[in-house]
């Protein structure tokens, strides 16, 4: 007796059956894509807010306000001060004191960057090994970064006075360290300070770094016979580039708009030699009223901030997401 059943007799044809699953591939893609379309994106919607009303609309403002001749007369009903379009963004662009802001502000967070690299690598390294009281050199490390910028610039402008701690230092071996506060040394007092107060940036991020280096790479290191300063260029530092490019971008972002300590440091009228564009913005707008043209110097700000950021995006290829859709 011969039972037939429905699966039995069914019949296979390779053509249709491939079909079949190039349909069914066919629908979870499209599926996934309705997946990924239809994620729900409003709850992103309390930190777009937020950075509309932290960002967007503070810079949309600066842009207005430095399209008008704003100043101390036209303050109380700004609104309705004089459309004067880019004058002001001219008369910030022609002025020396314009470029010298700007050279000095580039010039000191490159060196202080330059400086701070070096430090930080080195108490990250000294500091990553187990020893008796790690604990306690790792938070010693942490104070010139935690103390607020006006403490920072309180100690120190007393510290740097004629008769204070370092000239008195600088005596017992027979130099003479002069003004500090004023003339060209106020230059260097300045990257002094703020490469002391910012190194423990790069320590932090250094040490990061070096925590995603596996056991077994110092291991086989160790096989080899490799001794420490190969182990370091050709197995430890390969693992800090990440790290040490994003301390150096954010630490001379960080510099270039360091208004507080060098305010507090030097005082108002600032030195020549330390008039940064933070302190050159501010004494356009507080000391000459001249509230149109720190907008325009404030944009200007921004957009030198801009440069090295989108540069550090593009080099990490973060900017965009084209090479993934491509793929």
């Amino acid at each position: 007796m011969t039972v037939t059943t429905a699966q039995s007799d069914r019949r296979i044809d390779p053509e249709t059956d491939d079909a079949a699953g190039g349909g069914t591939q066919l629908r979870r893609k499209k599926t996934r894509g309705l997946d990924k379309r239809n994620r729900p994106l409003w709850m992103l919607a309390p930190g777009g807010v937020l950075m509309v009303l932290v960002i967007v609309i503070p810079v949309l403002l600066a842009v207005f306000i430095s399209l008008l001749d704003l100043d101390q007369y036209s303050l109380r009903e700004w609104i309705r001060a004089p459309f004067i379009g880019v004058q002001n963004y001219v008369e910030a662009a022609t002025r020396s004191s314009m470029f010298h802001a700007v050279w000095l502000s580039v010039s000191y967070s490159v060196l202080v960057a330059i400086i701070t690299l070096p430090v930080g690598v080195a108490a990250a390294l000294a500091a990553q090994n187990r020893f008796r009281g790690r604990g306690f050199v790792r938070s010693v490390f942490l104070i010139p970064y935690i103390l607020p910028a006006f403490v920072v610039g309180t100690v120190w402008r007393t510290m740097l006075q004629p008769g204070g701690v370092v000239n008195s230092l600088l005596e017992t071996v027979g130099i003479d360290g002069g003004l500090w506060l004023n003339g060209p040394q106020s230059y260097w007092a300045l990257v002094l300070v703020q490469a002391w107060s910012s190194w423990p940036f790069f320590y932090l991020l250094v040490l990061s770094g070096l925590q995603a280096v596996e056991a077994e790479v110092h291991e086989a290191a160790a096989l080899d016979g490799a001794e420490w300063w190969t182990k370091l260029r050709y197995v430890v530092f390969p693992y800090l580039k990440g790290p040490v490019a994003l301390a150096a971008i954010i630490s001379f972002l960080h510099n270039i708009n360091s208004f507080t300590l060098p305010f507090v440091l030097f005082g108002v009228p600032t030195p020549y030699d330390v008039e940064v564009l933070p302190l050159l913005t501010y004494l356009s707008s507080f000391q000459s009223f001249r509230f149109g043209l720190s907008a325009a110097m404030a944009v200007f700000s921004l957009a030198l901030i801009a440069i090295p950021l989108a540069i550090y995006l593009r080099a990490v290829k973060l900017d965009t997401g084209d090479e993934g859709h491509k793929k």
